[in-house]
């Protein structure tokens, strides 16, 4: 079967889509154009430390249907940290992980459903509690390698076609965006085959996105060897794209990649976890080096002020950031945030003129 290119040409990205114009262009709702998004933590980190097992093949989306008010709780606790995006709890619900876990595939819809109805009961309780900015709810559109549950997000290499990664995501984003959310978080995706499969998708729809991927070890490529302004260019150009970045990467391959993905003329997404690596037999995080303590690792609010300066407009954390961790980088990103940051606009159409800035991020 087609598995994509390991990797890409030598002479540079392909020719995306053109950019759209002004008026077709999606922003984030509720967002000024160059505005520093705080994004969620670890969804996973936070239902660990308040005592739930996440062995099941739905990983966090188990609480869907077993503890539902848990899941309120940590986005909860991630808002008041301040989060003012919160992800679904749908990274790893798809009909193979239902099946897996011994329950009904034709149960999905709902289950996707349910993800976005208790971030926004969160969202809607903060805001009536504390008042303030209306505060986003993210589906999370987890990749292909999610279902497998055994490292393959870090990895790529699954052996599927694009036609079948379209016919994997197309019902999940589908499902999502009739759910209401406010934005899709396609992330984690390992491989250019499977960010040209989303590109199908979500030309599809009209809900803004964002898209991340895991790296390489050096932070030039995807974790499957793709150069990134090469994976990324079928997005480029898609008016509901409002952003493209990396996720669950150690925070020091964070600026390597936002180096490269300045030329996408986008916000650049980061959300890095906390620099620990991914064990699939135990489904645990340990130290990227065994022979020294996570403890000793730098944190990564120490580099969002450079981050902010190379275009990140969307960061957050991802796996072992904690509501505490959030915090942090959230009163990181208010000292370094400023008016003096570039802008990240979108690239001008051909033919010149400058074109309308990016959607917020």
């Amino acid at each position: 079967m087609d598995t994509g290119p390991t990797t890409g040409p030598t002479t540079g990205p392909p020719a995306g889509p053109p950019a759209a114009p002004a008026s077709e262009l999606v922003r984030l709702p509720g967002h000024t154009d160059d505005e520093v998004v705080v994004l969620d933590g670890g969804t996973s980190t936070a239902l660990h430390q308040a005592g739930h097992a996440l062995d099941d093949a739905m990983w966090t989306a188990r609480l869907l249907v077993d503890d539902p008010e848990a899941l309120v709780a940590v986005h909860a606790s991630f808002l008041a940290a301040g989060a003012q995006v919160v992800t679904t709890a749908s990274y790893q619900l798809a009909a193979e992980s239902l099946a897996a876990s011994g329950r009904d595939p034709a149960e999905l819809d709902a289950l996707l459903a349910r993800s976005v109805e208790l971030a926004r009961q969160a969202v809607d309780h903060h805001r009536t509690s504390r008042g303030g900015a209306r505060r986003l709810v993210a589906a999370s559109v987890g990749p292909y390698g999610a279902v497998l549950a055994d490292g393959s997000e870090y990895r790529g290499g699954y052996g599927l076609s694009e036609e079948a990664l379209v016919a994997f995501h197309a019902p999940r984003v589908a499902a999502l965006v009739a759910a209401g959310a406010d934005v899709l978080a396609c992330e984690t995706c390992p491989s250019a085959i499977e960010l040209a499969a989303l590109a199908r998708v979500l030309a599809e729809v009209s809900t803004p996105a964002y898209v991340s991927v895991t790296l390489g070890a050096d932070g030039t490529t995807t974790a499957e060897g793709q150069p990134l302004m090469d994976a990324f260019a079928p997005l480029l150009g898609r008016p509901n794209v409002i952003g493209v970045g990396v996720n669950c990467c150690p925070p020091e391959l964070v600026g390597p990649a936002l180096e490269l993905l300045a030329g996408a003329g986008l916000p650049l997404v980061v959300k890095p976890n906390i620099g620990e690596r991914y064990d699939a037999t135990t489904r645990r995080w340990l130290p990227a080096d065994p022979a020294a303590p996570g403890a000793d690792r730098p944190p990564a609010t120490v580099e969002v002020g450079a981050w902010i300066a190379a275009g990140a407009r969307l960061i957050g954390g991802c796996c072992g950031t904690t509501p505490a961790d959030l915090g942090s980088l959230s009163r990181a990103v208010a000292s370094s945030a400023g008016p003096s940051r570039p802008s990240r606009r979108r690239p001008a159409r051909p033919g010149g003129g400058d074109d309308a800035a990016g959607p917020p991020a």
